[in-house]
């Protein structure tokens, strides 16, 4: 039996996508593929939201972003961004989180395990490199420059894996955190009773 969304997750999966917009403006330019924080928002998504509505965030993301809204790295947007050298890095997001999804609902019983979530990211960080190398191996040579895979795998891959590495290392201790203290559950029970005394409010002021 497929278990529905609950209100509660409706509302953490836009803060979450959010979240992912937010790191991808924090750039540090460097040539062909900059360096930012939107694979770390990605996995701590998923971490926190399980892998299905994990992925509606990351989906959500990517939507929001072709239609045109500035929320890609360095402030960009639209279809023309998918399209582009990077492109496919920011596909890659999705089937890295649905690959998270597939591996981590191996374990039916309870909330996936912490070494299940790690192996589940590593396997996502791979598979976004592989979009995201051939996208742009294949963008590159359409123009008419010659690269061989291996100098492209040193331009977008190599100098990336310790900090790509270190991003997964601080979504699983950040979630591990968040889950210990409730943080999520918290925040949401704030907001539900700050709607619940409005009206109260309004009651008395009618009073």
């Amino acid at each position: 039996m497929k278990k529905k969304i609950t209100t509660y997750e409706i509302a953490l999966i836009p803060l979450f996508t959010a979240l992912i917009a937010v790191c991808s403006f924090i750039t540090i330019p460097v040539p062909n593929i900059p360096f930012t924080m939107q694979l770390f928002a990605i996995f701590l998504a998923l971490a926190c939201l399980g892998g299905r509505n994990g992925s509606i965030a990351v989906a959500l993301y990517l939507v929001l972003g072709a239609i045109g809204l500035p929320i890609f790295s360095g402030f960009q947007g639209g279809i023309q961004k998918l399209l582009g050298p990077t492109g496919g890095y920011l596909s890659g997001f999705l089937f890295s989180a649905l690959l998270y999804w597939l591996i981590t609902s191996v374990q039916k019983n309870g909330r996936p395990k912490i070494r299940l979530k790690a192996v589940a990211m590593i396997a996502g960080l791979l598979v976004c490199y592989l979009f995201g190398t051939i996208w742009f191996y294949v963008v590159y040579t359409r123009g008419g420059n010659a690269i061989t895979i291996g100098r492209t795998l040193m331009l977008c891959v190599i100098p990336f894996i310790p900090f790509d590495l270190l991003k997964i290392t601080l979504a699983l201790s950040f979630s591990v955190a968040i889950e210990k203290r409730g943080a999520l559950k918290k925040l949401f029970a704030k907001k539900e009773e700050g709607k619940k005394a409005a009206p109260e409010q309004q009651d008395k002021g009618r009073a």
